[in-house]
């Protein structure tokens, strides 16, 4: 199903999270408890949140890790 996942970590190494790319390229944002924060859709340039609501244009997952 998903084709990569790449843990995030933040200046002393720790995980702080994921990122989750599937077989067409789009982005899902995981917390280091892999509970969902967003997605990014490289086809339409979007990222939305948890619930899908529209955050921007681009790849803005990065602004959803707390």
């Amino acid at each position: 199903m998903s084709s990569g996942s790449q843990p995030l970590k933040d200046k002393n190494h720790n995980i702080i999270g994921y990122i989750v790319t599937d077989s067409n390229n789009k982005q899902t944002l995981q917390d280091k408890n892999h509970n969902i924060l967003g997605y990014y859709d490289p086809k339409s340039n979007v990222t939305t949140n948890r619930n899908h609501n529209k955050v921007g244009y681009g790849n803005l997952l990065a602004t959803l890790l707390k």
